[in-house]
């Protein structure tokens, strides 16, 4: 028996003096130490590229889904703005005719022309100085007209979302054409002068339509195109008013 225990190596004895040396604990600490942090890079590596599979999966699925609702929640919405470059010094030289207003009011939203009395579709934006001014994008789209037109003094259009256009009249020096996508505060033209309404001057005549019904642009500025409504008419309280216009405008007429 001793000499079979004589034979075998002594194992526990070297393992005892391998772990006496100085250098092994330290090594054995940075070997399990680079394990760690490699296994630690690896699982987050892991988790990453599967977040981001996941997102392309879910995005491709929303895109395929909602067709256009993508692009439509992160567009910015815009607000309609005065189509001048400085509101504090325009005028609003004649307002909308609102068939709903009193007869007063529509009285003085009638534009003269020739012999004839026209409801202003629109308002007409003078500056105080009188001088020609920038005339710019009430709010972005995309130019669909572009017209010289004598009467109205040149013409543009500009469509937007939802059955909605704003239409820029008597204007010069036009920087669009048709076909063009304008920005909200973009410079299209300078203010000039139409036939239609003389007495204004030089001025922009300025419109907002929804499905091709002028509405009253000074009600939706700072307003979305989705605030846009066709008006409603109370169809009694409209003839009566316009019947008495008429009829102020008519006396009003043969006096001159």
């Amino acid at each position: 028996m001793r000499e079979e225990e004589k034979k075998r190596p002594s194992q526990p004895k070297n393992i005892k003096n391998f772990f006496k040396k100085r250098w092994v604990y330290p090594a054995i600490y940075l070997v399990s130490a680079v394990l760690l942090i490699t296994g630690i890079i690896w699982y987050q590596s892991l988790g990453t590229h599967s977040a981001k599979e996941k997102f392309k999966n879910d995005a491709s699925i929303s895109q395929k889904g909602s067709g256009n609702e993508a692009i439509e929640v992160n567009k910015a919405v815009e607000n309609f703005r005065m189509p001048v470059q400085k509101p504090e010094l325009a005028t609003i030289e004649k307002k909308f005719y609102d068939a709903n207003a009193s007869v007063k009011d529509q009285e003085a939203a009638l534009v003269v022309y020739g012999n004839t009395y026209q409801p202003n579709q629109g308002v007409d934006i003078t500056m105080k100085n009188g001088k020609t001014f920038d005339v710019v994008a009430a709010m972005g789209g995309t130019v669909t007209k572009v017209q010289e037109d004598a009467v109205l003094g040149n013409v543009i259009e500009v469509e937007h979302d939802k059955g909605v256009t704003t239409e820029y009249q008597s204007v010069k020096d036009i920087a669009v054409k048709e076909g063009d996508t304008v920005k909200q505060g973009q410079t299209i033209a300078k203010a000039g002068r139409s036939e239609l309404n003389k007495a204004a001057g030089t001025h922009l005549h300025f419109e907002i339509r929804k499905d091709d019904v002028a509405v009253n642009p000074e009600g939706y500025f700072n307003k979305t195109v989705s605030d846009v409504k066709t008006p409603e008419v109370s169809s009694d309280s409209s003839q009566s008013k316009q019947s008495q216009s008429s009829e102020k405008t008519s006396t009003s007429q043969k006096s001159h």
